[in-house]
């Protein structure tokens, strides 16, 4: 119920918003801009959203289906089961979902979105043969999604991208704040969900999540040493851009090479698995347009009407009246918007960029926020959406609590790095 009661109340309150604006404010346009946008969002959730997404969903099922039928995805799940098992405890052991999800953290991590959802709407599927309730989200199912919509990102290499396109001088500079920051939404998701489930952290759950930090913060530390391709006239490898971009797209390949490669030494028949499993991507995509039309159709109703801005307005007094520091403010409207939609978070981002200057302090802060955290409405409609989950539960208020202790961080880390 949850999921319908935040649909509605992107409708009803934008409508309050939008005949406050027409009566008090006489803006006349207002409610052109709400059904414009409805018919622009519906529009673009099937024909940039859902077709795109079909040619990569056709493509990773089937080579998911290679690497189930080589082994490979149950050796994944094998090397991990000591961590995932005590987070999904509901799972069995060597379950496909095990090494499923662990291909999408990963995808996720590497900063390869396109290759990500595949594999997590796989997960998804895989974790719903489990579910008694066919329309109810089981714990499992929750603890993945509210997992993946922390976003974590070791490389964030689109935000690079957008700050280099802006001007930046160093686009790299905000690295270690972005990856930090999903690091803590990361950890926030897994507790906060642990504590609604009950879960035992243990001594060797401990052990995994130290070394698992343990292992980023290495990462961090090792890409942060390596100078800018800013101060090179031709591409140079041992470069944070460059390095980040070959190591990504470089782990992606040996990964479809692999799983090939293992299908013909355990003599599968390769081609035909890979079109065995593709033929389900058309399906699933089928599947999740009518929840992506409705999902994305509601937030922009929600922020075409104007309520996101009284909301950041609302929030920017506040803070004056309790005398907070609010240099962060102009920066906010993009950890708000993250969480309903990607591309508005970004077109904020790339405003902030454009009024502040990608690398003032705002524009550093509104890179922090773009990197910390992902689109949790869009998620939670794509995921669910694709196996049919209407009672979602605590999903919602899990990921947001998340998504919030992941803004503070976002705040704190960025007045650590770039305050004055």
């Amino acid at each position: 119920m949850a999921l319908n009661y935040v649909w509605i109340a992107f409708f009803l309150v934008g409508l309050v918003v939008a005949l406050f604006k027409l009566i008090v404010l006489q803006d006349y346009e207002i409610f052109k801009r709400l059904v414009d946008g409805m018919f622009e969002s519906g529009k673009g959730a099937v024909m940039d959203v859902a077709l795109p997404l079909t040619g990569v969903m056709v493509f990773f099922l089937g080579l998911m289906n290679i690497g189930e039928k080589a082994g490979a995805i149950n050796f994944l799940a094998r090397i991990l089961n000591p961590f995932l098992k005590r987070l999904f405890p509901e799972v069995p052991e060597k379950h496909p979902a095990m090494g499923q999800m662990v291909m999408n953290f990963s995808a996720n991590m590497l900063g390869l979105d396109n290759a990500a959802t595949p594999f997590g709407l796989k997960a998804m599927d895989s974790l719903q043969t489990l579910n008694p309730n066919k329309d109810t989200a089981t714990n499992a199912q929750i603890m993945f999604l509210v997992l993946h919509t922390s976003g974590l990102t070791l490389l964030p290499l689109s935000i690079f991208a957008y700050r280099a396109s802006a001007g930046s001088t160093d686009p790299t500079s905000v690295f270690i704040p972005c990856v930090l920051g999903t690091v803590v939404t990361t950890l926030a998701s897994i507790v906060v969900t642990a504590f609604w489930q009950r879960l035992k952290f243990d001594r060797v759950l401990a052990l995994w999540l130290f070394g698992m930090l343990a292992a980023v913060v290495g990462f961090m530390l090792f890409i942060s040493i390596l100078p800018s391709q800013a101060n090179f006239s031709e591409p140079v490898f041992l470069t944070r851009e460059t390095f980040s971009k070959v190591f990504g797209n470089l782990i992606l390949y040996l990964i479809v090479a692999s799983f090939i490669i293992g299908g013909v030494w355990k003599k599968v028949n390769v081609f035909d698995a890979f079109i065995e499993g593709a033929k389900g991507g058309w399906d699933v995509i089928v599947k999740i347009i009518p929840y992506l039309v409705g999902m994305l159709v509601g937030i922009r109703v929600f922020r075409e009407s104007g309520a996101l801005d009284f909301i950041i307005d609302g929030l920017a007094y506040g803070f004056a009246v309790l005398g907070f520091g609010n240099e962060f403010v102009p920066a906010l409207p993009v950890a708000i918007m993250k969480p309903f939609s990607g591309s508005g978070a970004r077109g904020l981002m790339l405003d902030v960029f454009k009024t502040h200057g990608p690398d003032s302090f705002v524009g550093k802060m509104a890179s922090t926020f773009q990197g910390s955290a992902d689109t949790t409405f869009y998620i939670l409609a794509l995921y669910f959406g694709s196996v049919g989950i209407k009672k979602v539960r605590y999903a919602i208020w899990a990921g947001m609590l998340a998504d919030f202790i992941g803004v503070i961080a976002a705040v704190i880390i960025a007045y650590f790095f770039f305050g004055k």
